[in-house]
């Protein structure tokens, strides 16, 4: 970013709708807005305007004085504004093509189209937010429910940074004891020091420790839980998602093979997301479309969070099966024993005895994971008839949230980013707990202990080369 450069982008989404924002910030956005913006007597006001007032007037083209829109204006004076800078807003008409010629307008007028970005960029190197409160504006405009939406707007307003910035301050403390004594002998006593270090550190651990245990519920509340449909040929998956979605969004015949190849949807559950993947049944075929749907369903299970593995019940298992059985091994997986309203003959003894034949050992299955959740489910259904379904999603939420989903007014953690920093401080004053029990030197600590510190700093931006900032900011929608 150079110093006095302005630039300016369509703030609002690209599509018509009742008002569209053009937003401008830098040293010369004043002057830009006051080159493209006049009262309806035709003066150029902004540059005189109050800060942070609404001004009525119009869009225009500054060669000519071509009237575009009909606008409201605002001006924002540095630093009480987004970026921090002068920043001048236009509230327009939302049609695509009238933003378009008012963005033209202000390039034309001085200023430079901004990188996808740039502005909460802006904002985060002019210490209005730090980095993990600029990466929550994306998390809150991507949010799919209210738990996400819950979790962003808490470390928008700093929940995270204010926590780790704590965390931060208690690990500096103990390093400046330790340098203040090293320095200064006389005056301070380390007798015992390293006893009493280590049961502060404790505390430490735990809150980092309770930081990192949210983050895997943190991710799938965030992104969605990658949901794969598996199962034969006309068992019923399509009828499934269609059931979910509570529309006829797959094609269902009774021709085995009529889904050929992946078909994604999110839906919510509640306050789950799915990002579901509907794939080709799977069975031996000589069909070349065919054969390749089934490789890219295989594909799919295998980096799965979830499998819902539809079985129809009125059909005896097969060779089939125990194909899909062996693919899905130590995933999350929920049997369901569709065409329930029919006859049938697959029973959970059943399809256990299936699991165990296929992979040679039901423990991965049947017993729950380190976090103690469990991994796998029978479930009885009737896609046709919509039964069920209320059980599946309860099941849903028990397998990955032990079946409650924590409350929005608690810190979580939603970045891996962040949890990977968690990590690394982590170990390092795991490190200065073992330097204390071998009886090392002091200085030994410090070093350690502000690697904690500069981890933590990676989050709230204090400890981050350029590269990464590019990265981050890379990822956000133009003109933001």
């Amino acid at each position: 970013m150079e110093k006095g450069d302005t630039i300016a982008a369509i703030a609002t989404g690209m599509t018509d709708s009742g008002i569209g924002i053009v937003r401008i910030s830098g040293s010369g956005a004043v002057d830009v807005g006051n080159r493209i913006f006049r009262s309806p007597s035709g003066k150029r006001i902004l540059s005189r305007a109050q800060s942070h007032k609404l001004c009525y007037g119009f869009a225009v083209e500054q060669d000519n004085g071509f009237e575009i829109d009909e606008v409201m204006a605002v001006v924002m004076k540095a630093p009480r504004s987004f970026t921090g800078e002068d920043t001048v807003e236009l509230q327009c008409h939302g049609g695509v093509f009238v933003m378009r010629k008012i963005l033209e307008a202000a390039l034309k007028g001085g200023a430079r189209l901004a990188e996808p970005g740039e502005f909460t960029k802006r904002a985060f190197l002019n210490g209005r937010m730090d980095l993990s409160r600029a990466e929550a504006v994306m998390d809150v405009i991507g949010a799919q429910n209210d738990r996400a939406l819950g979790y962003s707007l808490g470390q928008l307003r700093g929940r995270l940074s204010g926590k780790v910035e704590e965390l931060r301050g208690r690990i500096l403390y103990e390093t400046a004891f330790i340098e203040s004594a090293l320095d200064d002998p006389e005056h301070y006593d380390l007798d015992g020091y390293g006893e009493e270090l280590s049961g502060k550190l404790d505390g430490v651990l735990r809150d980092l420790r309770k930081l990192i245990d949210t983050a895997d519920n943190g991710k799938l509340i965030k992104e969605g839980i990658k949901t794969v449909i598996l199962g034969k040929p006309n068992v019923g998956k399509s009828s499934l998602l269609n059931c979910l979605l509570g529309e006829e969004r797959a094609i269902v015949t009774d021709v085995a093979g009529t889904t050929r190849d992946v078909l994604e949807e999110s839906l919510r559950l509640g306050d789950i997301c799915l990002n579901i993947v509907d794939t080709a049944g799977i069975r031996d075929t000589e069909d070349t479309v065919e054969k390749i749907g089934v490789e890219r369903a295989l594909k799919y299970a295998r980096e799965a969070d979830l499998i819902v593995y539809v079985t129809d019940a009125s059909m005896e298992l097969d060779e089939n099966d125990r194909e899909i059985v062996s693919v899905i091994r130590d995933k999350s997986t929920i049997v369901l024993l569709n065409k329930s309203d029919l006859e049938t003959v697959v029973t959970e003894d059943g399809i256990k005895a299936l699991f165990l034949e296929a992979t040679g050992d039901l423990g991965d299955y049947f017993s729950v994971d380190s976090s103690g959740k469990n991994k796998f489910a029978v479930l009885h259904t009737s896609a046709k008839e919509s039964a069920g379904m209320e059980e599946l999603e309860q099941t849903v939420k028990e397998m990955f949230f032990h079946g409650e989903i924590d409350s929005s007014n608690e810190l979580v953690i939603t970045n891996m980013r962040h949890k990977e920093a968690l990590e690394e401080a982590c170990e390092a004053l795991m490190l200065v707990q073992e330097s204390i029990e071998d009886g090392m030197p002091e200085d030994f600590y410090s070093i350690d202990l502000m690697n904690a510190y500069r981890a933590l700093g990676r989050i709230i931006g204090e400890e981050v080369d350029d590269d990464l900032v590019e990265e981050i900011f890379s990822k956000f929608c133009m003109g933001k």
